[in-house]
């Protein structure tokens, strides 16, 4: 991201540890060096996301890469919270990064207000590739100041 999208912290919500790592390695390989916080439930990221001091509700911007299929609740139940009107966070880019291609989630996504929808290709490499590519896309897109009117 530009320099002065240096604060700017990558919320990585994944329960799977392999994806986890698989997405944090290829994002620094597309030349990211932003602050990754990883969380592996929709529990501790919502606490995260809304209460924490350095958290992106208090704190300012963040990115958030959101995996749907999450232990203790669904990613859509995140992305409903994070949108909401009167929400804090309701202009913080939100890609969803899931194994579903079902088109009625993928509808229900966007329609939710999520920014991006891809999902997570089996194969490893292709996989890896696509992470990249995100890296590369997070290194040029610019994200919203929430403080702003």
């Amino acid at each position: 991201m530009s320099s002065s999208q240096h604060s700017v912290t990558i919320v990585m919500i994944e329960d799977d540890e392999g994806h986890a790592r698989l997405i944090e390695k290829n994002i620094r390989r597309a030349g990211v060096s932003n602050t990754i916080r990883h969380f592996t439930d929709g529990t501790s990221a919502l606490a995260y996301l809304f209460d924490a001091a350095d958290g992106p509700a208090r704190n300012g911007p963040a990115m958030v890469l959101l995996d749907l299929n999450l232990p203790d609740m669904s990613g859509t139940d995140i992305l409903v919270r994070m949108k909401a009107e009167t929400s804090a966070l309701k202009r913080t880019p939100v890609v969803v990064l899931t194994t579903t291609d079902d088109k009625v989630e993928i509808q229900r996504c966007y329609d939710l207000g999520a920014n991006v929808y891809i999902t997570k290709p089996v194969n490893y490499e292709s996989f890896a590739q696509a992470i990249r590519q995100l890296g590369l896309f997070l290194s040029v897109i610019q994200i919203p100041d929430p403080e702003a009117p």
